[in-house]
């Protein structure tokens, strides 16, 4: 199987709980994206990708690289009980580095559902200097909401 590594889509909550349809709320349930500001990372597949599509109006998502899944793992991964993740615990589990981690992820060799301890949720700050657009509108249009592509790395470092 050949792996694209546009495969791998960082998925950012960015609309609160109000006025939600059922839907809508067991999609984001479904993600783990339970609050705002919350992100995940998840693999491009035809279900996924319905599942965004129902959420377009309340999230953005977009491929992300290896660099910044490394800045995200180092700076808002968190293991149970709210500890950082650290370096000691990837060396414990057979990773060098952090970079090493977030190569393996986007590749799809490991998921982080699958290290024991780790939370797949990255809570994020909201984005420094707010946001360039209205959380009203999708990306396309001058907005913050649904697929932005690579765009995301811009979005995500103002947010760790």
């Amino acid at each position: 199987m050949v792996i694209n590594l546009t495969d791998c889509l960082l998925v950012i909550r960015v609309r609160g709980t109000v006025d939600l349809s059922p839907d809508v709320k067991k999609t984001f349930e479904l993600l783990g994206l339970h609050r705002k500001f919350h992100a995940t990372i998840v693999r491009k597949n035809p279900s996924v990708m319905g599942m965004l599509r129902r959420i377009q109006d309340y999230a953005t998502w977009g491929e992300i690289d290896v660099t910044t899944l490394a800045e995200i793992l180092k700076r808002r991964g968190r293991l149970r009980g709210g500890k950082r993740l650290t370096e000691e615990y990837l060396k414990k589990h057979g990773f060098e580095s952090f970079e090493k981690l977030a190569r393996a992820i986007i590749e799809g060799k490991v998921r982080l559902k699958d290290l024991p301890g780790v939370k797949p949720i990255f809570r994020l700050h909201p984005p420094s200097k707010g946001f360039k657009g209205t959380i009203k509108k999708h990306f396309a249009e001058g907005g913050e909401l649904g697929y932005r592509g690579d765009k995301i790395r811009d979005l995500v470092t103002r947010m760790i």
